[in-house]
């Protein structure tokens, strides 16, 4: 007799509701829960294919050995875990803890379980050389608000669902499902602001899905997303719309920033940005001029040159308009299960504390920018990264110049991979330690509840069990870190402590850790006896959680500054600025535009609703239809190439140059290039049946590891100087 299991997507922040059908340990159906508190029925297409990752006949479900001439062969876990121990323990005696690298993937971010463990393995092995996909993604918008707030976890969220005037720039949460705001469905909700008589604004080089049901998209320069908000911010000081004395009193600063801020007027940024003066001039007019408006930007703001600078820019726009905190504007969720106290108390809580071996890059809660991985491979000396873990990511197609990456990877000591598949990144590795899908774990979110605006607190149930022989994230990890003189906590007294009762009968179980974390935070019980507050048991009554209501406004209880206050100027973002104002002086200087090289386009990425893993292309239903890896080029570009559509054209950056299918739209400004991220499947083909026979080019290729981003040092992914020619005229030469 089929079961009913009722638990939320872990493929993204949006975490929608499905129920699953479940009869002997099989899943028979996945539908959108139309009681979700948070979705309300609306699933996007990935959440529809989940089952299909877990039934996928390419999912490894043993560990994996690598054989001398690259081949794989089955191992016993005992075995596997024997090996990573005795490896990763030599090469660690011989040469330290920084010898041993990691990266972790963005799936983590959904696993509570999982990235417990990754700390624990961290603190285990002791190594400085860790990155992760947040290293490309997210780590502006963690150091802008380490320096305004005081804490990388303490981020403002757009009251979509109370605003009246949304301004979105370098973000598409038609397709993220609102990334840095927990908002399935964000095509209804943006449908909501017009029906209640606000305006949506998107500000992008790219008509995105988002820009296509705006009331009004403005094309912007890839890079031009701090000068634009600074412009705005100029122009509503010089025409009075700020309250100096209310910005003094809840932000220490403000008259550095005042005066800095004369250097940058529409008309002097309009250069950068490629936006006409009137319009933004008109723009920070609606803004200052709405009941309830508020300025979100996301993962292209951050890709770019100036990536912490607009992170802290969008953040000055809604405070010296009295947006931050306020109802409608950028308000501070108080989740139940607090990640700004886990990094705080953990030691992740910080920038530039130390920085990378060979070009000196900053660390972003405890995070070294992905862009180090190929360099720290190859430089020899002490702390040169000579073994390797990878556990769910794919840094040869999410990092900067991939092909650079693949080489160095080939060359290391000894890698394991904590993956469910062999891919490009993971083919390189020795030993392969496949944990089961997530589908046969409980599930919590773990960081999604400090974005979302809606307190719910809530636990998952497996929708189906673990076989025998698996093993779930957690599991494997606690075991490497184990094997290297670690324990489930990561603190050696208490590890040590645990270890004697382990021979008494007790075992860890990371519900206990999730337990600890739902009552010692904002809403829990303190374990007090007395006091109703959240525990664990009493989620686990609900089939969906505990409803705490709405984010309280305000922001003071959010602050984590001794003072009380925001902070406005900081070294890092006050040094960034002072180079835009450099850059804004050079552009408008030049009276000829000659890009360096004969790289005249600049290329940014872009995402689908359909992917945003590359182990998601697997997956038929995700893949099928239409070719999605392909080059957007604008017409003007392609007549002035001799480029048609549906043809081929010859890419080409600093380092890499290769063939891409074109496909000529106005959906780019001219003088940009979109390459969707995730592909370029063709290296591990052999395993991965479904994304071999659509392998498509990996967009990372083309980016630059030595450009870089001017406060954390991560990889420059929008804006990449590149060149189109047509594949005729390139044979000819």
């Amino acid at each position: 007799m089929p079961t009913t299991v009722l638990r939320s997507c872990n493929l993204c922040e949006a975490g929608c509701g499905l129920k699953f059908e479940v009869e002997d340990n099989r899943i028979l159906s996945v539908q959108p829960d139309e009681n979700d508190p948070y979705s309300h029925g609306y699933v996007c297409p990935k959440g529809m294919a989940i089952a299909a990752i877990h039934d996928d006949p390419d999912r490894l479900r043993r560990p994996m050995r690598r054989n001398a001439g690259g081949s794989f062969r089955e191992v016993s876990w005992d075995e596997a875990f024997a090996l990573a121990g005795v490896r990763l323990r030599d090469i660690r005696a011989q040469h330290g803890a920084d010898a041993i690298g990691l990266y972790f993937g963005n799936p983590m971010v959904h696993n509570y379980s999982g990235i417990i463990m990754v700390g624990a393995l961290l603190n285990a092995i002791g190594t400085r050389n860790r990155t992760s996909a947040g290293s490309q993604d997210t780590s502006p918008r963690f150091a802008a608000s380490y320096y305004l707030y005081g804490n990388t976890l303490v981020m403002p969220i757009p009251d979509i669902d109370r605003t009246d005037y949304f301004l979105c720039i370098g973000a598409n949460p038609m397709v993220s499902q609102g990334s840095g705001m927990v908002s399935p469905d964000v095509r209804a909700r943006l449908r909501t602001i017009r029906e209640r008589g606000g305006k949506v604004v998107c500000v992008d080089p790219r008509e995105s899905e988002t820009a296509k049901v705006s009331d009004e998209h403005v094309f912007i320069r890839p890079g031009g997303d701090a000068a634009f908000l600074l412009a705005m911010v100029h122009t509503l000081v010089e025409t009075g719309r700020v309250d100096r004395e209310a910005i003094r009193s809840v932000a220490s600063g403000w008259d550095e920033i005042e005066r800095r801020l004369q250097a940058f007027s529409p008309e002097r940024t309009s250069t950068i940005t490629g936006v006409d003066p009137a319009v933004t001039r008109r723009l920070a007019g609606e803004f200052a001029g709405a009941k309830r408006p508020v300025a979100y930007t996301r993962v292209g703001t951050c890709n770019n040159a100036y990536g912490s600078l607009a992170s802290w820019a969008n953040d000055l726009l809604n405070i010296v308009t009295g947006r931050l905190g306020a109802v409608g504007g950028a308000m501070f969720a108080l989740p139940g299960l607090d990640g700004s106290q886990f990094v705080k108390f953990g030691g992740m809580n910080g920038h530039d504390r130390w920085r990378s071996r060979v070009r000196g890059l900053p660390e972003t809660g405890c995070d070294l920018p992905a862009a180090i991985l190929a360099e720290e491979m190859e430089t020899p000396g002490a702390g040169q990264i000579r073994a390797m873990i990878t556990v769910a990511g794919n840094p040869v197609l999410s990092t900067p110049n991939g092909p650079r990456l693949d080489r160095a990877l080939d060359k290391l000591e000894f890698m394991v991979a904590v993956d469910m598949y062999i891919n490009e990144t993971t083919r390189h590795a020795d030993l392969i330690l496949p944990p089961c899908w997530a589908l046969a774990e409980d599930h919590s979110e773990p960081v999604s509840p400090s974005v979302a605006l809606r307190t719910v607190v809530r636990w998952g149930a497996p929708v189906v069990r673990k076989h025998a022989d698996e093993r779930g994230d957690w599991e494997i990890l606690l075991r490497l870190a184990q094997e290297l003189g670690g324990g489930p906590t990561g603190m050696k007294w208490m590890d040590k402590l645990l270890g004697i009762a382990t021979r008494f009968g007790w075992r860890y179980n990371p519900e206990q850790t999730l337990d600890l974390l739902f009552r010692i935070g904002p809403h829990g019980d303190r374990y007090l006896p007395w006091k109703k507050g959240v525990t664990l048991a009493k989620v686990k009554q609900s089939p969906y959680g505990i409803d705490l209501g709405s984010a309280p406004p305000g922001f003071r209880h959010r602050l984590h500054h001794k003072d009380g206050l925001i902070h406005l100027v900081a070294g890092p973002l006050m040094r960034a600025l002072a180079e835009l104002d450099k850059e804004c002086e050079e552009a408008n200087r030049r009276t000829v535009s000659a890009a360096a090289d004969g790289l005249d386009l600049l290329l940014i990425g872009r995402r689908e609703l359909r992917s945003n893993n590359s182990w998601m292309h697997n997956v038929p239903a995700l893949v099928a239809g239409r070719e999605r890896c392909v080059l957007f080029v604008h017409p003007h570009d392609a007549q002035r190439i001799g480029l048609r559509d549906s043809q081929p054209a010859r890419l080409e950056s600093r380092v890499h140059a290769g063939e891409v299918p074109v496909r000529v739209t106005d959906e780019v400004m001219p003088g940009v290039v979109s390459l969707p991220h995730g592909w370029g499947h063709a290296a591990s083909a052999a395993w991965q049946s479904v994304a071999g026979a659509r392998p498509g080019i990996s967009a990372n290729d083309f980016t630059d590891d030595q450009r870089v981003e001017s406060v954390v040092g991560q990889s420059i992914l929008n804006g990449v100087p590149v060149r189109l020619s047509t594949v005729a005229a390139e044979k000819a030469a």
